[in-house]
């Protein structure tokens, strides 16, 4: 029997990303994607569209910080039922527009089923700062981490929070022109870069799922209005989204497999049954997956430098680079020495992912096949 076939389709955040880029626009990709695949493993800002958002019941929404660490196999991914999700809402948040949030949180529960704890507001505002590289892309600081902290452990010790949902809020003297630009569909999220920062901090110090969304006033009717930045316009917050996704993310395992696979061989070999109370020897450990499992990894083809590509081409992953799908960064893999099949367009990309899990060299599937060469003689 075929063990499942694993990709990783991966947009880099806050670089402009034609694709992947704006409001859950590469949501899409993703369903198709899923379709071809037994486990697809993302991040939220491929699946995160505001109030919009898809059940793909074989995907896996998982934080970028999370994902580097699975790339490099430091930890692995243990699927769940469902998580229990913490509220944290930053003290700077206004009282109106923290009830608007707090109702969405409360909607997800009574319309979804999604179980949440009470919330916990920073004993600090967060002070989030944006900023901008030389080459457009974007960043930004926390000006009191601590204060988030503190109020993940609180959610986490004393809530029982599996998974954190994270709203700041935002400045609004953001780049007017950057935000007009972005609502037409053609620059850079003035927001995600900053976004990372903070669930990042998050995952690093706690290694639990999390996931952000921004809080900032409403913006008056764009009448020019991307498709592609619309779903992030219908309405006061972008929290349901994140809430969906860190409801059904998987755990990260921060263990070495290696020693749990000791244990358990242990345990066989003597006869035990009582293995499970120990935590190594349980059925849930069948279904976790680890880097070596992943069989191909998506990627925009000017975005190659990422943490976790660089250490999924060390792997037996098939790499599929996107042409279409350009950036503001021009990270191309050929320089990094990493080995990927170029394709114009994500279509082209599906029809690789499906030949590659039928084992089938898609070379095989053009109308010239050059002849073997000798390698020279033994």
């Amino acid at each position: 029997m075929n063990r499942p076939y694993t990709a990783i389709l991966i947009v880099p955040t806050g670089v402009g990303a034609a694709i992947g880029g704006y409001a859950g626009d590469a949501l899409p990709v993703a369903k198709v994607i899923a379709q071809v695949c037994d486990r697809l493993i993302t991040h939220p800002n491929v699946l995160n569209g505001a109030s919009l958002y898809w059940n793909l019941p074989n995907a896996f929404y998982v934080e970028g910080y999370g994902l580097d660490k699975f790339a490099s196999g430091c930890w692995g991914l243990r699927p769940v039922r469902t998580n229990k999700v913490g509220l944290l809402l930053d003290q700077a948040i206004e009282p109106e527009l923290r009830l608007r949030h707090i109702q969405a949180a409360d909607a997800v529960r009574a319309t979804l089923g999604l179980t949440l704890t009470d919330y916990v507001i920073t004993d600090a505002p967060l002070n989030v700062e944006l900023r901008t590289t030389l080459s457009g892309a974007s960043w930004g600081t926390i000006g009191n981490p601590d204060s988030l902290l503190r109020a993940a452990e609180i959610l986490i010790k004393k809530a029982g929070a599996e998974a954190i949902a994270v709203v700041a809020r935002f400045p609004d003297d953001i780049d007017l022109e950057a935000v007009q630009k972005y609502r037409h569909g053609e620059g850079v999220d003035p927001l995600a870069g900053a976004e990372a920062v903070i669930s990042h901090l998050l995952v690093r110090t706690f290694q639990i799922p999390c996931a952000h969304s921004p809080a900032f006033l409403s913006e008056p009717p764009e009448p020019n209005l991307s498709p592609r930045s619309a779903a992030e316009e219908l309405g006061y917050t972008f929290l349901p989204c994140v809430l969906v996704g860190l409801s059904y993310a998987p755990q990260f395992i921060i263990e070495k497999r290696a020693m749990s696979t000791m244990v358990t061989e242990l345990c066989h070999a003597l006869s035990l049954s009582k293995c499970r109370s120990v935590g190594y020897a349980d059925k849930s450990d069948q279904e976790d997956i680890w880097v070596d499992q992943v069989d191909a990894a998506i990627v925009p083809a000017t975005a190659c430098g990422s943490n976790a590509l660089l250490s999924l081409s060390q792997r037996r992953c098939q790499i599929i680079t996107v042409e279409e799908n350009k950036t503001l960064i021009k990270v191309p893999p050929q320089p990094l020495g990493i080995k990927a099949i170029q394709v114009n367009s994500y279509l082209e990309a599906v029809g690789v992912l499906v030949a590659h899990k039928a084992g089938i060299n898609p070379s095989a599937l053009r109308p010239k096949l050059l002849p073997l060469q000798s390698v020279g003689r033994s």
